[in-house]
Parts: C-alpha cells; sequence; structure tokens
C-alpha cells in the first residue's frame, strides 16, 4: 500500500497546457469527471463525487491549479455526480448518474449550463432534466455527449459488465428523458467521444479502449495503453483529439496524457478510429511510473514479471478499497 500511495501524484508540466499535471485545489478531493475546454485551450472542466455540492471546477492544466468555480443555481441537490461532457453547443453537461446500490434512485438528472466565455469565479442557472433507463435503475459513471449530433450517452456501471444507453434526440424539462439500452460495454468508470464523434474511448479501474462509434453504435475496437492510478476515474480526449487524458480521485490527484497512435485533428479521417486489430495502442507522456504514465495494460515480454506481479497486486488492492469506500458511503 505504501507504493500504492507512492504512485499517485503526476508533476505538471512547466508552462505547457495538455501534459501531465497534479489538481492543486484542496477543494477537489474526488475528481470523476473531465473534459476539456472548448473555448480556452488547456484548461479541464472537473467535479467531486457525491456530497460536495453543485459546483464545476475549471482546472489549467499548465499549473494544476483551479482557475474558476461554477456554481449551479436551479436545480436540486446533487447526490452522486459522475460524469461531465461539453455538447456541440458549448454548453457543459453534468451527470448525477450515480447510483451504488444499483437501484435506490427511480431516476436521475442531468445538469446543463453554457460555459462560461470568461475564466472566473460565478454562478449561473443550469436546466435540470429527469432521466430514466428503459429497463430500470442501474448505477452509472459516464456521460458522454457527442461533439457532432449532441445526442446524450450514458454508460452502466456492474461488475459483469453494463450497457451503452441512448438518450432522446433531444433532451426536454417537464417531463421523463428515457435513455435506452443500445449496447453492451464492459465495466467502465468514464468515458468521452473524440472530438470528431468518430471513436468512444471507455475507461475501467485498470484498462482503456477505444471503439468506432458510427450512427449511435460501437463499432470495432483496440486497447488503449492506460495509465495505473490510485482510483482510476476520468477520461477525456483532448481538444485536438490526439490523445487522452486520464484522471484519478484523492488529494492532488494526477491527470495523465496518453498519446493516441494515429490521432489526428477533428475530422481528420482515421484520426482516431478504431483499428480492430485487438492490439494495445497510445503511449503515455510520463516517465513511466505508475502514477505518470506507465501502463497496467501492457503485455509481458518475459521481463520484469515481478514488477507487473507487484501491479496487478496493488492494482487488486486498489480495486478492493475503491469498492469498500463507494459501497460504504451508501448513495455516495
Amino acid at each position: 500500500m505504501l507504493l500504492l500511495g507512492a504512485a499517485c501524484p503526476a508533476v505538471a508540466a512547466d508552462g505547457e497546457p495538455d501534459r501531465d499535471f497534479t489538481i492543486e485545489d484542496p477543494r477537489i478531493t474526488e475528481s470523476s469527471g473531465l473534459a476539456a475546454s472548448r473555448l480556452h485551450p488547456g484548461v479541464y472542466w472537473t467535479h467531486n463525487d457525491s456530497d460536495d455540492g453543485p459546483y464545476v471546477f475549471a482546472v489549467d492544466s499548465r499549473t494544476g491549479r483551479t482557475v474558476a468555480t461554477v456554481t449551479m443555481r436551479g436545480i436540486g441537490e446533487p447526490r452522486d455526480v459522475e460524469g461531465i461532457s461539453i455538447g456541440p453547443d458549448g454548453d457543459i453537461y453534468v451527470g448525477d448518474i450515480g447510483d451504488n446500490l444499483d437501484g435506490t434512485w427511480n431516476h436521475v438528472w442531468i445538469y446543463r449550463f453554457p460555459e462560461p466565455k470568461t475564466l472566473r469565479d460565478t454562478a449561473v442557472t443550469a436546466t435540470q432534466y429527469d432521466v430514466q433507463y428503459a429497463d430500470g435503475p442501474r448505477n452509472a459513471e459516464s456521460l458522454m455527449v457527442h461533439p457532432k449530433t449532441g445526442r446524450v450517452y450514458i454508460a452502466s456501471k456492474n461488475e459483469n459488465g453494463g450497457g451503452l444507453y441512448e438518450g432522446p434526440g433531444k433532451l426536454t424539462t417537464g417531463s421523463m428523458n428515457v435513455f435506452r439500452r443500445v449496447d453492451e460495454v464492459p465495466w467502465v468508470t468514464d468515458g468521452a467521444f473524440s472530438p470528431d464523434g468518430r471513436s468512444l474511448a471507455l475507461r475501467s479501474y485498470f484498462s482503456a479502449r477505444v471503439y468506432a462509434f458510427e450512427n449511435g453504435r460501437l463499432g470495432e475496437s483496440r486497447a488503449v495503453a492506460a495509465p495505473f492510478q490510485r482510483q482510476a476515474e476520468s477520461v477525456t480526449y483532448t481538444a485536438d483529439g490526439t490523445a487522452l487524458m486520464f484522471g484519478s480521485e484523492g488529494t492532488r490527484s494526477g491527470v495523465v496524457r496518453v498519446d493516441v497512435e494515429g490521432g489526428g485533428k477533428p475530422d481528420e479521417p482515421g484520426g482516431s478510429g478504431g483499428t480492430g486489430d485487438g492490439q494495445e495502442q497510445g503511449k503515455p507522456s510520463g516517465n513511466g511510473s505508475p502514477g505518470q504514465g506507465g501502463s497496467a495494460g501492457q503485455e509481458d515480454d518475459g521481463k520484469g514479471s515481478v514488477g507487473l506481479g507487484a501491479v496487478i497486486i496493488i492494482g487488486v488492492g486498489a480495486l478492493w478499497f475503491a469498492l469498500r469506500r463507494k459501497r460504504g458511503r451508501g448513495q455516495g
């Protein structure tokens, strides 16, 4: 467990955006989602898990410091905020979709507000949408807004695998928004569309995959060299689509950049699409240590098996403590 603790912090880059960084704000202790700003290069929006209130934070990847705190008004008391995404309209969508008892809530919520043009502490009036699943309540931590169609997707979380749920063409207030299961997914803690909308990245505690995405359905996939983190929670693409940023919970939690092999700028053919060969792609930008970009998913070439075994042991311990912590909080 000492090794586990030492593996967490990432080192902020020297003034360069979209590189490994540490979230410095002492208020952000349970960063559960990430979304790359569309208006402010190098800035990432995040939020705490449950019991924190209606707050969203803008963190500058150049320094790891919070440059804006947004307080959402006009909504109920958030229960278990787990995901965040930005739509093609420039609005920020916040998913109050967690349900650690897999059926406690007969509905969940999505909050929406325009991304602020100026980075400063502010209060905004957010729109609140009521959400139900067509096949009954479930736990979820992944909210993804398609960057071209604006349709909202949720990936449920279950030890035996979850589902990808598609929302209505347009979310509405005053009535229930029913999300319908359209595909199967593994156990995921977060997901994100590439800026061109052709790929969907899904991560779990120990791995990540990028799926080709077309006509609202998952296609071929490839593994991505996800970093090993203390409690792997979040993922987002950089604004240019050339890399994935992986985040975790905890005080001074690290965010690790993983370059996407073959990643291109939005709308370039094949920029972020899956290769379908099942091979692991991507390269962490850190120095290879677990907390700074080391992969927990690379194949063993016969060397360093002791190190791989240590990572597995530590990983099992991390998962056990994470599950105990999540379930012990009840609704949290």
